[in-house]
């Protein structure tokens, strides 16, 4: 089952959820309201009031967490971009007999890192792809080291920095895509809506019935959509809300190279 099948599944699995909490807190709610104290229901509501104030926070700190990694993964692909353009600008200073089976690595390297990503979410392909490019860096690396053995010292203090931060970003990449908000985050987040779902449906008890259903499917909708974004923008590659446009400067770099090989 792909990921946006269990995502659906999840998203309408959280909605009746928060109806059904809703159901239950507002039947609670109709049999308390003849009998409980004024006071009594004052002291609820200032618990109500601290337990929205939680959600709140809670959902504003993951929402601030998830777009700082959505920002640093894109800023991430430009990263990599640029290392490996200069890296391959650089195979400039190698001896001529030993830049066009590199060129033609850099151009199966890139193709295999797009790859990586663009195969998202089909985890089992984008795990093969970053194999390949693994063993294209290790190519590119002796190629790199046995042609500057015959170069002059500049080439080398010159090629190999380039090289090392082309392949920094790609592992930096790695873990980024694997940094996501802790589980038992989300966790709680759930749980802290499907409370605050009840508490919502204990003081809708004085709401007139005809617009009891109103509130609940708009209370039940604004909660589930927004648990959703917040989730789904932690998984640019998987979900709704993506970072694929950000692949073009890979794209066009790779056509920049094709070009420049003859391809």
């Amino acid at each position: 089952m792909g990921y946006n099948a269990v995502a659906f599944l999840v998203v309408i699995g959280l909605f009746i959820g928060i109806v059904l909490m809703l159901a239950v807190g507002h039947y609670v709610g109709c049999r308390n309201t003849s009998t409980e104290m004024e006071t009594a229901r004052g002291r609820l509501t200032a618990v109500e009031a601290a337990v929205f104030g939680v959600m709140g926070l809670m959902i504003a700190f993951t929402f601030s967490g998830a777009a700082s990694r959505y920002e640093m993964r894109r800023q991430m692909v430009v990263d990599e971009a640029n290392a490996i353009g200069t890296a391959y600008l650089r195979l400039d200073l190698l001896p001529s007999q030993a830049q066009p089976v590199l060129r033609e690595k850099f151009v199966r390297y890139l193709e295999a890192r797009i790859a990586v990503y663009q195969l998202l979410p089909d985890l089992e392909a984008s795990g093969q792809a970053v194999t390949h490019a693994s063993s294209l860096q290790q190519d590119i690396w002796a190629g790199a080291i046995d042609a500057l053995a015959a170069s002059p010292s500049q080439a080398t203090i010159m090629v190999v920095p380039a090289l090392n931060q082309m392949f920094d970003i790609a592992a930096s990449r790695v873990i980024a895509s694997h940094t996501h908000t802790p589980p038992v985050i989300l966790l709680l987040l759930i749980v802290l809506g499907l409370v605050c779902s009840l508490l919502a449906g204990y003081v809708m008890a004085g709401v007139k019935r005809r617009n009891v259903l109103l509130h609940t499917i708009t209370f039940a909708m604004i909660m589930t959509v927004t648990l959703y974004v917040v989730v789904d923008l932690d998984y640019p590659r998987f979900g709704l809300i993506r970072v694929d446009f950000a692949d073009q400067a890979l794209k066009d770099l790779l056509i920049t190279m094709k070009q420049s090989t003859g391809h």
